[in-house]
């Protein structure tokens, strides 16, 4: 299991289009993928999880994986949340 913490980047958040983007890169990887922020932990690969979190742009969250492909799900994940 690892984890990071990464900014959000993405200019309108986590607003519907972007929180299903997000899911779909979640969904690539084979491991398990939670998002941590303001003391919740919801399934990233859940796009109604990810939408009660509501994050905006600028904010920090803890991404977690866990699994054989970890290190690749937190990258990916990293990759998008920044904009590139």
């Amino acid at each position: 299991m690892i984890q990071k913490e990464i900014r959000i980047r993405l200019e309108t958040g986590l607003e519907a289009r972007p929180v299903a983007m997000l899911v779909q890169v979640a969904s690539q990887f084979d491991s398990s993928v939670y998002i941590n922020a303001d003391d919740r932990k919801v399934n990233a690969k859940s796009i109604m999880g990810m939408m009660s979190l509501g994050l905006a742009s600028g904010e920090k969250i803890n991404v977690i994986a866990d699994g054989r492909d970890e290190e690749a799900a937190i990258e990916g994940i990293e990759k998008f949340l920044s904009g590139k």
